[in-house]
């Protein structure tokens, strides 16, 4: 027998051929879409242009002319446009990602209480998901932000928590001079993540191979301290501290939290961990009974039970809509504007009414939350597969 290979199959480009028509369809409807947003681009700067509007991202070169209350890198009002809208970027992220951090532990933890055997503790769990998630997040945004400025003592007769300030002007916290030592020591923490994942991938496999259960969460947080102790020893080991001091009108030194930022991170948090709360409860319900009930017979304890073998099944049933979530919270952030805290969508709303470039800058917005939604779906559907159960 000969070793021909096999005749190629030629493709025939018919219409009758689905594959072809597919392909017209797909082409037809780009071209449909492209020309929709070029005539909408053509039409709106033809109109700005007969009506006198300046348009155009060269204002992004030009000193700003305005301060922000609250930065996460240095800035002065005689700095451009774009620097600006850099801290706002910042400001905003500085929100989502510690939101998403609180949110998810506190959602888990109320999901999870919804199940206890404590009538008390299935109770206040059943309250707070009721409560916080039928109250409008704009509403209780304004509430925290009312409560923090209005019933807090004013900064000259601050509380004093052992160092810690808190008043109407926030919260005063000891802080660490910076130095490079600090940043060897982040990447000792980054490093120590690293050596956790891959800790926690062995120890679930030879929980696979053998049964036993294996303890990661104390390691983990093992690597991540003494890597971070590490990098911060081969950093020089910088030890000054600032510590806030009380004055006679107001709180100085240390690190300062604004009381727009606690309002909008509590608000958010509060609000979404509510219906994060929710999702891991439907995930764990949809766990069938029995798997419980096997793990129960073979002895492990009811925690055990939960962090071993029902959420992990649950996972795959909470995952998709907890995205949603997160992509929610990270979108409410912009409802900070209404309590002046200097987000994204504040520095832009400042700009526009300096510059008139509208389209400008909610075109810089759009971008910032598509940006940042997209990244956050693109982390979140590689966790999805990461976790997906494999089939045998």
């Amino acid at each position: 027998m000969s070793n021909r290979p096999p005749p190629t199959k030629k493709r025939e480009w018919s219409l009758r051929s689905r594959a072809v028509r597919g392909v017209i369809y797909q082409v037809a409807a780009l071209s449909a879409i492209v020309f929709v947003v070029w005539f909408l681009a053509h039409n709106t700067m033809e109109n700005m242009r007969v009506r006198g509007i300046q348009s155009g991202f060269d204002f992004l070169t030009s000193p700003a002319g305005f301060d922000i209350g609250e930065t996460l890198m240095p800035y002065e009002s005689i700095d451009p446009y774009w620097k600006a809208f850099l801290v706002g970027l910042l400001n905003t992220l500085r929100v989502a990602i510690i939101g998403i951090v609180l949110t998810t532990i506190i959602g888990t933890l109320l999901g999870v209480g919804r199940f206890s055997r404590n009538a008390l503790v299935r109770g206040l769990c059943y309250a707070y998901v009721e409560l916080f998630r039928n109250v409008p997040i704009l509403l209780q945004l304004l509430m925290w932000y009312l409560l923090l400025t209005e019933t807090l003592p004013s900064a000259d007769e601050a509380l004093n928590f052992g160092g810690i300030y808190l008043s109407k002007g926030g919260l005063a916290l000891p802080a660490p001079v910076w130095a490079p030592g600090h940043g060897w020591a982040l990447l000792g923490a980054v490093a120590g993540v690293g050596v956790s994942i891959w800790y926690a991938g062995r120890a679930k496999a030879r929980f696979d191979a053998t049964g036993k259960p294996q303890h990661v969460m104390l390691p983990s947080i093992g690597f991540i301290v003494v890597l971070a102790i590490v990098g911060w020893a081969l950093g020089g080991a910088p030890s000054e501290w600032r510590f806030p001091e009380q004055g006679d009108a107001a709180v100085f030194g240390g690190a300062e939290v604004t009381p727009e930022f606690i309002a909008v991170l509590g608000g958010l948090v509060l609000y979404t961990s509510a219906f994060v709360a929710e999702v891991v409860r439907a995930g764990i319900q949809s766990v069938p009974r029995g798997q419980a009930e096997a793990s129960s017979a073979l002895g492990l304890p009811r925690g055990l039970q939960m962090r071993l073998v029902v959420l992990p099944q649950a996972l795959r049933v909470i995952i998709p809509p907890i995205t949603n979530q997160y992509l929610n919270l990270t979108k409410n952030s912009s409802l900070a504007v209404a309590i002046g805290y200097p987000d994204v969508v504040s520095i832009s709303n400042t700009a526009i009414n300096q510059t008139g470039r509208a389209v400008e800058c909610i075109a810089i917005i759009m971008l910032v939350y598509l940006f940042t939604s997209l990244s956050t779906s693109g982390i979140m559907n590689w966790y999805n597969k990461r976790s997906a159960i494999k089939e045998r």
